[in-house]
């Protein structure tokens, strides 16, 4: 088990507190590294992937309007991606990624490795915009790894 997501385990025990994930360019990376974890069945309630625009709305509750007028990856989509998650789930924290992981898809604005994260717990909301370099893979992990250690800073 890796410092961080001990660390994290850590810190939801300690404030009996459960987590679920919505996921877009991730596609599941940063439940499974949760999973991996044995007892995880404790703190991890579940997560949605949610990879279409459409089903950021209809899992999520992401409205179109904010994904039209900020585009999916934007600051106001995975704070929404958070909250619906973390709602759905009926969970005290919840982390919600969107990004553009490559090769194709980025533009002037949002180049290819951009990514935002989001983490909703009691009393702590926090967004944050990552450019990561690297090859798809290379950006897909280096958001899961960030988005353990949002979570860890977060729930500290």
């Amino acid at each position: 088990m890796s410092t961080s997501i001990h660390a994290l385990l850590e810190a939801l025990r300690s404030h009996s507190w459960r987590i679920a994930t919505a996921e877009s360019l991730t596609g599941g990376g940063i439940g499974a590294a949760l999973t991996a974890v044995p007892g995880s069945s404790e703190w991890f309630a579940g997560g949605v992937i949610a990879y279409q625009s459409e089903q950021k709305t209809r899992q999520l509750g992401v409205p179109p309007a904010v994904i039209a007028q900020h585009g999916v990856v934007s600051r106001e989509v995975v704070a929404a991606m958070a909250a619906g998650v973390r709602q759905r789930f009926d969970v005290e924290v919840a982390v919600a990624v969107s990004g553009v992981a490559g090769p194709g898809g980025g533009s002037a604005q949002t180049p290819v490795g951009t990514v935002w994260i989001a983490v909703s717990a009691p009393g702590a909301s926090i967004e944050q915009r990552y450019h990561f370099a690297g090859n798809r893979d290379e950006v897909r992990q280096h958001t899961i790894t960030a988005a353990i250690n949002l979570l860890v800073k977060t729930t500290a």
